[in-house]
């Protein structure tokens, strides 16, 4: 198989994108970022720009590109504005692989784009799948393209699939760190503030994502996502709390036996796992010290304390427009309490009404 080299970063400035940056550096030789995208830190974009070398960049939010000066941008790179911009970028004959690592449901039409055109399609936003899964699998069974996760739970269950065959598995269990809540109570969980939720224990994330952690949300999207990525009803999706965030999910087979795949938590792997699969090779990331004793914890989740799962196999079930209206849900709600217009539990619930409506 040829390799594909050739990369469009869309949410190059994220911690996603700048991981990717990271992998594709490490790589060198062929390997080439050649589209790089931002919403509205432009500065950094430009100074991607000026440390990659790419031959187009984005700037999506249109307001912010027309307030900012792009004359510090190298010359011979060409900009495009806006929306559309990410999708043109997507869709260039040029792209072999299109890393999707735009935060929310902004990033569904370039995803959709990528895969219509029949790219190597390495998806990071997950809320592409719990929007439109349907449409997205669709478009890459008809294009011929591929998709490779990259969120590290997904990954994993990805590379411990290769064990078995699809008819052989009995259940995939995606593992949650627990999030800065952990160990907190409901009464402590109820009087949470914005501080507390973005402390989050293991992962360095935006601000959307780590509520995400906080609320258990990211996993109720998670459940969604590997309905689709795998092809798996709801109830052979499981979840369980391990904190140490080294055992990234696990496949368990018809015959009891269970595939893990493990590894410290540096975003870096499975990107690369997703730009060079099926080849493996060295990474720049750190590896397991197996010189010293170390002990892992696997825990049952509380749905009690954290009832967003609870939606996401309800979700996973039910299907139809569902996530779409979740996931839109969630976005608003998370937003509404970083501005502290509601309390950290109202998320949750808010989420729960807008479903039953």
């Amino acid at each position: 198989m040829l390799a594909k080299t050739t990369v469009a970063v869309l949410g190059a400035t994220g911690s996603i994108g700048r991981a990717t940056l990271d992998v594709l550096e490490s790589l060198g030789g062929p390997w080439r970022a050649v589209g790089l995208s931002a919403h509205s830190r432009l500065p950094e974009l430009v100074e991607l720009s000026q440390r990659f070398s790419p031959d187009w960049v984005v700037a999506a939010c249109p307001e912010s590109a027309g307030r900012f000066d792009f004359t510090s941008l190298p010359a011979g790179v060409k900009r495009l504005i806006g929306p559309e911009g990410l999708i043109a970028l997507a869709e260039l004959p040029e792209v072999d692989t299109v890393v999707a690592a735009v935060v929310g449901s902004a990033g569904l039409a370039s995803s959709l784009a990528a895969a219509r055109q029949g790219k190597r399609l390495a998806l990071a936003n997950k809320e592409a799948l719990v929007v439109a899964g349907s449409l997205l699998t669709h478009a890459l069974k008809r294009s011929g393209g591929e998709l490779l996760p990259v969120d590290s739970e997904h990954s994993a269950i990805f590379q411990a699939l290769q064990a078995g065959r699809s008819r052989e598995v009995a259940r995939v269990v995606l593992t949650a760190s627990g999030g800065p809540f952990r160990t907190w109570t409901a009464g402590q969980i109820a009087k949470a503030t914005v501080d507390d939720a973005l402390a989050h224990p293991t992962w360095q994330m935006g601000r959307k994502i780590t509520i995400d952690s906080a609320t258990m949300m990211n996993k109720a999207l998670e459940v969604i996502e590997a309905r689709w990525l795998f092809d798996l009803p709801a109830e052979k999706i499981q979840v369980v709390v391990h904190p140490q965030s080294i055992i990234h999910s696990m496949v368990e087979f018809v015959d009891g036996s269970v595939v893990a795949q493990l590894s410290p938590p540096d975003m870096r792997l499975p990107i690369q796992y997703a730009l060079t699969y099926p080849d493996r090779i060295p990474c720049p990331c750190p590896k397991m010290d197996w010189t010293g004793a170390m002990s892992w914890d696997l825990e049952p989740v509380d749905i009690e304390r954290f009832p967003a799962l609870s939606l996401g196999w309800e979700v996973a079930e039910r299907g139809g427009s569902c996530g779409a209206v979740v996931n839109a849900a969630n976005e608003a709600a998370v937003e509404l309490f970083l501005q502290g217009e509601i309390k950290f539990p109202e998320i949750v619930a808010g989420c729960r009404r807008v479903l039953e409506h």
